[in-house]
């Protein structure tokens, strides 16, 4: 796909589009009372009692500090003759399914810099798998940049916000003013073969950087039906089926029980250990998943990814298991509006015991 100059891209940008999208974001996330879960570390942080739900909080900066971000600072070049040299960032990444991904040729090179206030961000690469999205940057500064100087970043689907998304954020510091970052992101529901992405990052004090770009779904993969259900302790679990593709494995479930306060549920705690034949463990990473009322019954559907398995594992031994919270509370907006705190009510949770089962895997 040919590639546009700077300022074909700035005289393209959707700014009135997508300044309404974030907007209507924003609203949203206001109206809606919602529970927010981070599935990269396992914890819960609960904000009202209706569905698990990724919100677009975060204000983005005004969209006209990107006109003119074209320019490129001589003192930057300068410095960045100094930094660490910077290949793929999947591939340079810890990640054995990035790793295999980007050496398969199942990432879309982007390649695309934006550069304001001595800051330098280039989109480097981006993966799609089914509902997962995965972006990888660089992050070049002048000046020494803190910590946590960019955070999650924002994402529309043909200039939309998805109602419900998940995922995790990493980056690693090479210099003090070098740095890359992966952000994963599950997407909830039906997700289109190819779409234009929109991603936004906003720095601390104000940088507010915008790319758009078109991606496909990668193709190669197997879906092996599973559909195995236990009932224990009042949980109901179903696990659907099993996805393997070059960057990992994915599985998908389903579990419920009966009542309404997610502060006090398991059935959204429910977690995997995948082993081979020989008894090898298949590394779980993070995996997004949503939870729902229905008729007095909190039901929640999840996806949940590991590493990447080659052609010698024929076997698979799945266990769920419970992983509890050790630890929370959290604040969110009560029915009036005001803001509502609370405190960790999860330690008087009891574990469950599943039962493993093997799925047989296509020769």
């Amino acid at each position: 796909m040919a590639k546009s100059n700077k300022k074909d891209q700035l005289k393209d940008f959707p700014q009135e589009e997508v300044r309404s999208a974030i907007q209507q974001g924003i609203l949203q996330a206001e109206k809606q009372h919602s529970y927010k879960k981070f599935s990269d570390n396992g914890k819960r942080n609960k904000k009202g009692k209706r569905k698990i739900i990724y919100a677009m909080s975060s204000l983005v900066a005004s969209l006209g500090l990107l006109i003119g971000s074209s320019y490129y600072s001589p003192v930057l070049a300068s410095g960045l003759s100094q930094i660490p040299i910077i290949g793929s960032v999947f591939g340079d990444s810890d990640l054995i399914g990035l790793q295999k991904a980007q050496k398969k040729g199942l990432t879309s090179e982007i390649g695309e810099t934006q550069t304001t206030n001595g800051i330098s961000v280039t989109l480097d690469e981006i993966l799609y798998d089914q509902n997962n999205i995965t972006i990888g940057y660089i992050i070049e500064s002048e000046k020494e940049l803190e910590e946590y100087y960019f955070g999650w970043g924002q994402f529309t689907i043909d200039d939309k916000f998805p109602s419900l998304a998940s995922g995790g954020h990493k980056e690693t510091i090479h210099s003090p003013t070098v740095r890359t970052g992966i952000q994963e992101i599950e997407v909830t529901g039906e997700m289109p073969e190819a779409f234009e992405l929109g991603y936004i990052l906003t720095g601390k004090n104000g940088e507010t950087f915008y790319f758009s770009t078109f991606i496909e779904q990668i193709t190669d993969f197997i879906k092996i039906p599973i559909q195995h259900s236990e009932s224990v302790d009042g949980i109901e679990l179903t696990v659907k089926d099993l996805l393997l593709s070059e960057p990992g494995v994915s599985l998908s479930y389903e579990s419920s029980e009966e009542g309404t306060d997610f502060e006090l549920s398991r059935a959204g705690n429910i977690e995997f250990l995948i082993v081979d034949q020989n008894g090898n463990e298949i590394l779980s990473h993070s995996g997004g998943g949503k939870g729902e009322i229905f008729d007095n019954r909190m039901v929640f559907t999840s996806n949940k990814k590991f590493d990447p398995i080659d052609s010698a594992v024929k076997e698979l031994t799945i266990t769920p298991y419970l992983l509890l919270p050790t630890d929370g509370g959290g604040a969110g907006l009560d029915e009036s509006g005001e803001m509502i705190e609370w405190e960790f009510r999860g330690g008087s949770l009891k574990p469950v015991d599943f039962k493993p089962f093997k799925v047989k895997l296509l020769p």
